[in-house]
């Protein structure tokens, strides 16, 4: 394999080997701690403009199969690994890991020392950064990493929300529209299991055109970048307001916030993994949660307005979840849909079925 460097735009420099595309990549740096699921992480659209870190040391040991894609193709910037498995064995295997990310052109890097790089990004935050084969000498390729694009006033759900309308689960019982702001393919079959025909439109779709779908409720899906470059949506979700029941998921549960002028702003490190502690402020009971998201709602802001503060991340005690006081409206940071991650939060789609209702 060939040799391969990781840069930091802070300085630091890991040796290794590339093992997907061999091309350079950029982009903002970030970690995940999830043990399985690297499959679904590579294609879900929320990882748009990101690299990614994977925490747990052997990644590709059960390969890549055809049931658990989120979307049609992968959407990160690059992969990082300490190992990846070179003969991977799952009677559910189609292809090799290293394959799937030569075919799909995504650049990834092995043999770094992935908990050093962790540790990183958690001290001084999220960087941007490169992956290359080039070989410069260091100030160069510094001030390349420090030209690489990061998730900051960027608007990226443009570029991975759907340009088509496509309907699915027709005659079922309640209609629901998805506004695709980068929506993992989870969402939607944890729609259809509740009988619900969904209706998935593209982001940029006006209050107007959703409402004459005449749907029971709307959903916002999660997605990727900087909500307030995204404003547009917060606008729709304005006008829907009062008129439709609407979920909110990761960054729809942000759009939403703004929609209701919460503020947001951009978290040190992010929340990604499927090991995240939340507790439900009703009950007082902690769920293990999936997530993946770099920004989070202001508590603070919320204060005068009428929302309800209804779910706490355990850890860092940030905003995971809220219902609005006078209208049909609720959402939560991070993904009840799993995949991958714990199904404990499968009972927020019940629960939108029965605000539906």
């Amino acid at each position: 394999m060939k040799k391969a460097k990781l840069v930091l735009e802070e300085g630091s420099i890991f040796e290794g080997k590339i093992f997907g595309a061999e091309k350079e990549s950029a982009g903002e740096i970030v970690f995940n701690t999830s043990m399985t699921g690297y499959q679904e992480i590579l294609t879900d659209p929320s990882y748009k403009g990101e690299i990614v870190c994977m925490t747990y040391p052997l990644i590709g040991n059960y390969g890549i199969n055809t049931d658990d894609f989120e979307s049609s193709k992968s959407h990160v910037n690059g992969f990082i690994v300490k190992e990846f498995a070179e003969e991977p064995e799952n009677w559910r295997l189609k292809k090799k890991l290293e394959k799937y990310l030569k075919e799909n052109g995504i650049t990834a890097i092995s043999g770094i020392d992935t908990r050093a790089l962790t540790k990183i990004l958690r001290r001084q935050g999220t960087m941007r950064g490169i992956i290359t084969t080039e070989n410069l000498d260091q100030e160069k390729l510094i001030e390349k990493a420090k030209k690489a694009p990061g998730l900051a006033g960027r608007d990226l759900v443009s570029l991975v929300s759907r340009e088509e309308i496509e309907k699915y689960g027709a005659g079922n019982k309640y209609k629901v529209v998805l506004v695709d702001c980068g929506a993992k393919a989870n969402i939607k079959d944890s729609l259809l299991k509740r009988n619900c025909e969904v209706i998935m439109v593209p982001a940029s779709t006006s209050a107007r055109k959703i409402l004459n779908f005449e749907p029971d409720g709307v959903m916002f899906s999660n997605g990727p970048g900087d909500p307030e470059a995204a404003d547009y949506v917060a606008d729709t979700i304005a006008d829907l307001l009062g008129e439709v029941a609407i979920f909110g998921i990761c960054l729809g549960h942000q759009l939403l916030g703004r929609a209701c002028g919460a503020d947001t702003y951009k978290l040190k490190f992010g929340h990604r993994g499927a090991n995240h502690p939340v507790k439900d402020l009703s009950t007082n009971r902690v769920y293990i949660t999936s997530q993946n998201h770099g920004f989070a709602i202001r508590e603070e802001s919320l204060l005068d307005l009428e929302l309800e503060l209804t779910h706490i991340n355990v850890n860092d005690k940030t905003v995971e979840g809220f219902k609005h006081q006078k209208y049909p409206a609720f959402s939560v940071q991070y993904h009840p849909e799993a995949s991958p991650g714990p199904e404990d939060s499968h009972y927020l789609f019940d629960q939108f079925i029965e605000m539906m209702s």
